[in-house]
């Protein structure tokens, strides 16, 4: 069994791994989600500026309302349909999506796969 410890320290290895190759530029900014145990967090980041174009996350009661739960697959949906509403009418179409170093299963496959059904390109 892998110690919780080594599996954080293989999930920081791999976000770092990946970063390398994943870089966000101005006609296609990267899209960094980042899952705690009780929240989601997703952001717009241009890598050549240097800064954060958009950021969202289900701690925003305004836009996501009454939800049994902000940390369940429902909330997944609820803010991959938000992110790209708000990219979509600020005319991005296009992203670099960078998981984090999670598995593409669960929380973020959903996240990813209702953003690309609202229009969003990968």
């Amino acid at each position: 069994m892998i110690k919780v410890i080594s599996r954080n320290k293989n999930r920081i290895f791999r976000k770092l791994r990946t970063k390398e190759r994943l870089q966000g530029t101005e006609a296609r900014p990267r899209l960094v989600v980042y899952k705690s145990l009780k929240n989601l967090y997703a952001q717009l980041v241009d890598d050549e500026k240097g800064h954060t174009i958009f950021s969202l996350s289900t701690l925003d009661k305004k836009k996501f309302g009454v939800l049994k739960s902000r940390k369940n697959k429902q909330a997944a949906q609820k803010m991959g349909q938000l992110v790209a509403k708000e990219l979509i009418e600020r005319g991005i179409k296009q992203v670099v999506f960078d998981r984090n170093g999670y598995k593409y299963h669960g929380k973020i496959k959903l996240f990813a796969d209702t953003a690309r059904q609202k229009g969003l390109l990968f």
